[in-house]
């Protein structure tokens, strides 16, 4: 670790028990989600990863568990924003990040306030091919779990800077490869895999997530 990093550690008082529960909140909720969606994929009845994307989770009789996992990640990111505001703000991203991640933190709460529509055979009994038209909640999921995954890839591209300029290389690297295994996987084209590579993704993301509150919650 370079001087210039220690000396930035070092300036920063200690964080308050308010700050540090606003953090291990952010440390929480990639876990919850994730933790969910594994439960789910391995129990629930006709759901099969290679065809079904993790938002037809929401669906059916067990639904509410995942909108409950949705609505709790997102509001956990939401006081997450808060503690990183708190603790970078007097340094670099601290006006970015803490924005960027609030934006995710929304936009999974949206995606689970309101559910897409029943599509590819899930629940049983749905129409084999997507909806079409889409309903105008299922419109408003598929605009905020795109909206929610760009502001967490873009969160990881702004923690590079800041990590370039606190001579953090590590951090930098393991920012700068979230953020670009991320945006491959969901952008890479073609359909075949793609529910495999969304789900691939939110876990990475999420990881850094939790990564990233861990780091700061010990770097007193």
């Amino acid at each position: 670790m370079s001087s210039q990093s220690t000396r930035t550690r070092d300036a920063r008082p200690a964080l308050s028990a308010a700050t540090r529960t606003l953090l291990v909140c952010g440390a929480l909720a990639g876990p919850v989600f994730v933790g969910t969606v594994a439960a789910q994929v391995l129990t629930r009845d006709g759901f099969d990863l290679r065809r079904h994307p993790i938002s037809l989770l929401t669906l059916g009789a067990q639904g509410w568990i995942q909108v409950a996992a949705f609505i709790v990640a997102g509001l956990l990111s939401l006081a997450y924003a808060v503690g990183l505001r708190r603790v970078l703000r007097a340094g670099p991203a601290g006006t970015w990040a803490p924005l960027l991640v609030s934006v995710f933190g929304l936009g999974l709460a949206l995606g689970g306030m309101f559910r897409p529509d029943p599509a590819l055979n899930f629940p049983p009994g749905a129409p084999a091919g997507n909806a079409d038209p889409m309903s105008w909640h299922g419109t408003l999921h598929a605009v905020a779990a795109p909206l929610a995954f760009s502001a967490l890839v873009l969160a990881c591209f702004v923690v590079v800077r800041r990590a370039v300029v606190l001579g953090q290389p590590g951090w930098a690297a393991y920012s700068a490869t979230t953020g670009v295994l991320a945006l491959v996987l969901v952008a890479w084209p073609g359909q075949e895999g793609l529910s495999v590579r969304l789900a691939v993704a939110v876990t990475i993301a999420f990881s850094w997530t939790t990564a990233l509150a861990l780091g700061l919650l010990t770097s007193e």
